[in-house]
């Protein structure tokens, strides 16, 4: 690259999580409400689909990747849904405890989750900002 030419950021292609089985995983994310794009097991990785997005959620099987408890150091991933109460009360009734209280935050409410490897997923509405909601 010389001098002159600079790099744009364009958008996300995959978010990629490690997870300890692929098979167990892909069975959580999808109690969890995901969409299976599609499934490689010889390579170890499943896409999961995030709304009519191109890009997804890559789970990617580590050998020898234990369980870790849900508030081990790590990022999270937090996606926009309609309504986060409603999507707490799905989780909870398909076996997937929140990892606190649901909470208001600056745009509406929040709920996070964790699979089994520790790898939090947050779910977040607008109700309070409906103008940067991508549905209103």
């Amino acid at each position: 690259m010389s001098d002159e030419e600079s790099y744009e950021l364009l958008g996300f292609d995959n978010v990629l999580l490690p997870v300890g089985d692929l098979g167990e995983a892909v069975a959580f994310y999808e109690r969890a409400g995901f969409t299976v794009g599609f499934r490689l097991d010889e390579a170890g990785i499943a896409l999961l689909k995030v709304g009519a997005e191109t890009p997804g959620i890559l789970l990617c099987a580590e050998e020898g990747l234990g369980r870790r408890p849900p508030h081990w150091p790590s990022p999270r991933i937090w996606l926009e849904v309609p309504d986060a109460r409603a999507a707490a009360r799905e989780l909870t009734a398909a076996g997937i405890l929140p990892l606190d209280e649901i909470a208001q935050g600056a745009t509406g409410w929040t709920v996070e989750i964790a699979d089994p490897w520790g790898n939090v997923l947050g779910f977040t509405d607008y109700t309070k900002r409906p103008a940067l909601a991508r549905r209103s």
